[in-house]
């Protein structure tokens, strides 16, 4: 089971008034273990960012001159999160803007690449209604240590959402562990049937003879088993 943890800045909030992706950022997860694979880059919007997206992640346009355009890193993310689950926090609004990039570019919206999408926020507020349930009330809620999130970071806050969803999902666990038990006990069962050989003996006439005497016998003495 593959799954892919994503966050990404942006220079404002809509994706159909022009604003465009900053920074993605992609955690991988293999069977509910973390790995080292990550994606992660920051992008030149060729546009101004809106000063309150700025006080939020505090990325200057003057930093993204120099880095890549979306298109020119679109084939290395989309192989990255292809086939997985791909797992967000407030997932319309991040998918809203990987969705106006791919179309730029001519591409098929990000649904189409990953196995599924999940909404962590929308998992939340099942589990918490009424409560706060942005990602730092999370960490709080959860006791995941966030004190390096002094600025929204794509990276950081996707490694805090792996550690988040590890913790809403606990129980997993333990299924996960009971499937691969049952896996791996079908294995040894598989592997003992084919190393086990049944050897079948004949038996003489006198034998058989001797063994329908003993039958009559015990049926005489009403003592047949059966």
């Amino acid at each position: 089971m593959r799954q892919v943890f994503l966050d990404t800045e942006t220079t404002g909030l809509y994706p159909d008034q022009g604003h465009r992706i900053i920074e993605i950022a992609a955690v991988e997860m293999m069977n509910r273990r973390a790995g080292q694979n990550r994606f992660h880059v920051y992008l030149n919007p060729e546009r101004e960012i809106d000063a309150a997206a700025q006080e939020v992640h505090g990325i200057t346009l003057e930093f993204l001159q120099d880095k890549p355009l979306f298109e020119h890193i679109a084939k290395d993310f989309i192989d990255f999160v292809a086939g997985a689950e791909l797992i967000i926090h407030n997932a319309p609004f991040d998918v809203g803007f990987l969705n106006a990039e791919l179309g730029r570019i001519g591409l098929t919206p990000i649904q189409t690449f990953c196995d599924k999408i999940t909404d962590t926020l929308k998992m939340a507020k099942e589990s918490r209604p009424g409560q706060r349930n942005n990602l730092d009330a999370l960490c709080r809620f959860y006791g995941i240590d966030n004190s390096k999130r002094t600025l929204h970071g794509a990276l950081l806050d996707a490694e805090l959402l792996a550690d988040v969803y590890m913790a809403m999902t606990r129980g997993q666990d333990s299924l996960l562990m009971d499937l691969q038990q049952s896996e791996e006990v079908k294995q040894v069962q598989a592997h003992l049937s084919s190393e086990i050989k049944i050897k079948v003996l004949a038996v003489s006439e006198e034998e058989q003879s001797l063994h329908d005497a003993y039958i009559v016998s015990l049926a005489k003495a009403g003592a047949l088993p059966w």
